[in-house]
C-alpha cells in the first residue's frame, strides 16, 4: 500500500487539510467480489505534525477548530509521498521541518505541495530551486521575490517534475492528487477517483480563465460542443478547417478560443484527447497495439510511439505493463 504522509501546521486551511484525505482514500482497486463497490484500498493516508492543539481556519484566517495530528513529523520520513500543506501565518517554516523534507528529497520520497503556502515552505527548503513552481496567481509575485532561485509560474494549475510538485490554488491541489493516482495505479484508477467526487480527471489549460474577467458576451465556453464532437471523431482524421466549421467560426478565431480555454491549440488539444484515450486502452482492454493507434487516430503503431515518447515519456507497451501488471496492495 502506498503511504502518503500530509505534513500540516498551524493555521492551515480547513480545505487544504481535508482534501488530500478525501482524494487518497477515495482511491480503491477493483472490487474482488460480486456487489462490492469498493475494492481494497490502495492509499495510507497519514497525518502528521509537530505540535499538539494546532488551529484549522477558514477564510481570512478565521479560526474553526482546534486539531491534534494522529502522526508526529517525524513518521512522514516513512511515507512514500509527502504532500506539503501551508498556512498564512507569517514566519519561516520551522527548521525542523526543512529538514526532514530536505532528508526525504536525498532518499527520494516524491514530495507536493498545495496552494501558495505549501509552495512557500518547499521554496524555504531549497527544493524548488532551479525549478519552475505552480503558485496561485495572487501570491505569484510575491513568492518569486521572497524566492529569487526559483522560477514561478502563475498559468498553470500544476507542475511535475516527478521527484517535486506544486499546484496552484487550494482547489488546483485536486488536480495534482489526481495526477499523482494516475501515475502511481494509472488513469481508470484516477478517472474513478474523480467520478466518485464528481470532478473532471484532467482539467485542461491553467489558471488563465480564473485570473481574467472577460467582458460582457465574451465567447468563453462555448467550444463544448466542438470539444464533445471531437472527443466522438478521435478515429478520424480531423483539419483545422473541419473544426473551424464546426464551431462556426473561423480557423483564427477558433484557434484563439481554444488558447484562451485550454490553453493550447485544437489540435494539440485534440492529440492529448487521442494520447488519454489510448491510455484507458492500454489499461482496460487487451487490443493489440496496432488496434488502439487506430481507434485513438493515428494511423500507426509507429506513430503512437512516438506521440507517447514525447508526451508519457514511455512506450505503448512499457505503459500497458505498468498499469495492468501493477499490484494494488
Amino acid at each position: 500500500m502506498h503511504r502518503v504522509a500530509v505534513l500540516t501546521f498551524d493555521g492551515v486551511h480547513s480545505f487544504d487539510l481535508a482534501m488530500p484525505l478525501q482524494v487518497f482514500s477515495t482511491a480503491h482497486g477493483a472490487a474482488k467480489e460480486p456487489g462490492e463497490l469498493f475494492g481494497p484500498r490502495l492509499y495510507d493516508v497519514r497525518v502528521c505534525a509537530d505540535g499538539e492543539d494546532l488551529a484549522v481556519t477558514g477564510v481570512g484566517g478565521v479560526e474553526m477548530y482546534r486539531y491534534t495530528p494522529p502522526y508526529p513529523l517525524a513518521a512522514a520520513i516513512d511515507a512514500d509521498t509527502i504532500v506539503v500543506l501551508g498556512t498564512d501565518r507569517r514566519g519561516d517554516p520551522p527548521a525542523a521541518v526543512l529538514e526532514l523534507l530536505r532528508e526525504a528529497h536525498r532518499r527520494q520520497i516524491r514530495i507536493a505541495s498545495i496552494c501558495s503556502g505549501g509552495a512557500r515552505v518547499l521554496a524555504a527548503s531549497g527544493l524548488l530551486d532551479g525549478r519552475r513552481t505552480a503558485t496561485h496567481w495572487s501570491r505569484a509575485e510575491q513568492l518569486a521575490q521572497r524566492f529569487p532561485r526559483v522560477t514561478v509560474d502563475a498559468n498553470v494549475l500544476f507542475i511535475d517534475h516527478g521527484d517535486v510538485l506544486t499546484s496552484a490554488g487550494a482547489a488546483s491541489g485536486i488536480d495534482l492528487c489526481l495526477r499523482m493516482i494516475h501515475h502511481d495505479f494509472g488513469s481508470a484508477v484516477a478517472a474513478d477517483v474523480a467520478r466518485h467526487m464528481v470532478v473532471p480527471p484532467q482539467r485542461e489549460g491553467g489558471q488563465a480563465p480564473y485570473i481574467a474577467h472577460p467582458e460582457p458576451g465574451s465567447d468563453h465556453g462555448v467550444l463544448e460542443p466542438t470539444m464533445r464532437w471531437l472527443r466522438e471523431r478521435l478515429d478520424k482524421p480531423v483539419t483545422l478547417a473541419q473544426i473551424a466549421d464546426h464551431a462556426g467560426t473561423s480557423p483564427r478565431t477558433v484557434n484563439r478560443r481554444f488558447k484562451e480555454q485550454t490553453g493550447s491549440t485544437p489540435l494539440q488539444w485534440l492529440l492529448r484527447q487521442r494520447v488519454h484515450h489510448a491510455q484507458e486502452l492500454l489499461e482496460t482492454t487487451d487490443l493489440p497495439i496496432e488496434t488502439i493507434a487506430t481507434h485513438c487516430g493515428f494511423g500507426t503503431a509507429l506513430a503512437m510511439r512516438q506521440h507517447f515518447a514525447k508526451h508519457i515519456d514511455t512506450s505503448p507497451t512499457a505503459y500497458r505493463h505498468a498499469f495492468r501488471g501493477r499490484p494494488v496492495s
